[in-house]
């Protein structure tokens, strides 16, 4: 059983780690804690992590605990990124509201709202990780389902799709 400075340390090191969201069972599994006592040590590191003077904070979500920069630190890191930026367009953006918005969601019917054939910008947001294949539809063809990952919520700052602005959540 790992002391208790010891599993906050050990914690804090997982989730600087891993660069992806940590289960709370994932990360009681690793330390041998009980998910009880990792739950109080994680809620200790995002009180702490949250004070100004910390660059990062630890941030709670549908998929996990993740370790994340502050969002007011945003430029510095854009700066930092020395290689091409990689923009999105605007189909892909268009693309990627809807299925946010409607997922779990078709191609066709991607294509129906935007008026236009959506299967290059689907290839590229799968190719960018920022949707997955959720299955198929129950319909003729079985067309696949689409839905945005845990790389969307990343990218975007989310916690849950709860977080999507609500004012264009219905159009």
């Amino acid at each position: 059983m790992l002391a208790r400075i010891s599993a906050k340390a050990t914690i804090e090191a997982l989730l600087f780690a891993s660069g992806d969201p940590l289960p709370l069972s994932e990360i009681a599994r690793v330390t041998g804690l009980l998910p009880d006592d990792v739950e109080v040590i994680l809620e200790e590191l995002i009180l702490e992590y949250n004070k100004e003077e910390h660059g990062i904070q630890v941030v709670k979500s549908n998929a996990g605990y993740a370790m994340c920069t502050k969002p007011a630190f945003f430029e510095y890191i854009r700066d930092l990124n020395r290689g091409p930026e990689k923009r999105l367009s605007q189909a892909a953006l268009e693309t990627l509201a809807i299925i946010a918005y409607r997922q779990p969601v078709t191609r066709t019917e991607i294509e129906a709202i935007r008026g236009v054939k959506a299967e290059r910008v689907i290839n590229s947001l799968l190719e960018r990780g920022l949707i997955a294949e959720a299955g198929r539809k129950d319909a003729p063809g079985r067309p696949v389902l689409y839905v945005t990952t845990n790389e969307f919520m990343r990218l975007f700052g989310l916690a849950s799709l709860e977080d999507l602005p609500k004012d264009v959540r219905g159009a």
